[in-house]
């Protein structure tokens, strides 16, 4: 199943490290280690192989792929050896890279976009093109009226006045060109009741929100063991440090508050309360794309006696996010090819804040995911 994988924000960290990788795994010059679909449990000759995606995708940046790879390489994100053996590939990929749409409304934009996507299926003879949103997190939007009805959307949309943030723009152009949606960060993207219905006009399916590559990914795992122990968390509290882009775009107040509301949604959900405490995320530019993460849990076990525990994950953020981009492209590819249309809510394993009503112990996540890709074989 020969399938692109269209990037917005394709030419930051986590995009061109997909990129990368799956260019190295294709000429056998790395393992797809942190891949999950690569796991014995859920090989399926219904997904598409990782040597059958072929990217491409917008930015704002003009930046050449090969000098990010090679910016990559040198602050230890990607090995110097692989960046340097796969520069064709990346050379090959940039023909497909292109400069995000300007025009006078948001109309506009989105047939642009439309028009580099269809450019780019039959450029390539693609079967399914997937969009992935990988790029910074923004602001929650304002409401706006058009953002729950459709046809209403549609008309505000030839208007000179933004009705939607970029993320949910990317998502309307998506869906209206006939391409599944992935929203990686904890913008809006899809999560709009218009663009809900327009995938269910279409009969598309999307996915999202925020993947799950650190500090939220040990929570997801300890929260549950908390809860069936039957001790109680009095106050979880976490410290996040990071550099690169991610963490300069997080500075801003707006984009900060996304953020750590996607985090804590999780124990809320987990626990069936609260607990006292906040996520902080700070932006440290010596850190590069790297992450240090330091949580501290109180808690209260029998006769209410008070212990804690501490955890430090320090992660390369780039490294953790781009196999899962892998995989769900895969997947999201393959659930448009049975017919999936609406929220995947199957594939809340990948994300902090997925859609729908669904249970957030990794381990619970892990048991329907392999059941969805039995049921897509």
């Amino acid at each position: 199943m020969k399938t692109g994988v269209w990037l917005i924000g394709a030419r930051g960290s986590v995009a061109v490290t997909s990129m990368l990788g799956a260019s190295a795994v294709r000429a056998g010059l790395a393992e797809p280690t942190g891949c999950v679909l690569e796991s014995p449990e859920l090989h399926s000759d219904a997904l598409p192989a990782i040597g059958d995606l072929v990217f491409g995708g917008h930015d704002i940046s003009s930046i050449p792929l090969v000098k990010k790879a090679a910016a990559l390489a040198e602050a230890g994100i990607v090995p110097a050896r692989l960046a340097g053996a796969v520069q064709d590939a990346l050379l090959e990929i940039e023909q497909d890279v292109r400069p995000l749409p300007l025009h006078e409304n948001q109309a506009g934009v989105a047939d642009a976009i439309g028009a580099d996507l269809d450019r780019f299926r039959r450029r390539h003879g693609l079967d399914h093109v997937v969009v992935i949103n990988v790029s910074t997190t923004e602001p929650a939007p304002p409401p706006h009226p058009a953002h729950a009805d459709l046809d209403a959307l549609r008309a505000a949309l030839d208007g000179p006045e933004p009705v939607l943030p970029p993320s949910a723009l990317a998502a309307y152009a998506a869906l209206r060109a006939g391409c599944p949606y992935v929203d990686f960060t904890p913008s809006t993207g899809a999560r709009l009741p218009a663009l809900d219905a327009l995938a269910r006009v279409q009969g598309l399916p999307y996915a999202g929100h925020d993947g799950k590559t650190g500090e939220t990914l040990v929570k997801s795992v300890l929260a549950p063991m908390f809860r069936l122990r039957n001790l109680k968390v009095r106050a979880w509290s976490g410290t996040n440090l990071l550099g690169g882009g991610d963490g300069a775009n997080l500075a801003e107040p707006a984009a900060n508050a996304a953020k750590s509301a996607s985090k804590q949604r999780v124990l809320r959900e987990t626990l069936g309360y609260t607990p006292q405490g906040d996520t902080r995320i700070d932006f440290v530019e010596d850190l590069d794309d790297f992450k240090t993460a330091w949580d501290l849990i109180s808690f209260e076990g029998f006769l209410g006696t008070r212990m804690r525990m501490e955890f430090t994950w320090h992660g390369c953020d780039s490294a953790l996010a781009a196999p899962l981009v892998l995989d769900l492209a895969r997947l999201t590819a393959a659930a448009q090819q049975a017919g999936c249309t609406g929220p995947l809510t199957e594939l809340a394993f990948f994300f902090k804040d997925p859609l729908g009503e669904v249970p957030h112990a990794l381990a619970e996540q892990w048991r329907v995911l392999r059941a969805f890709v039995s049921a897509l074989g």
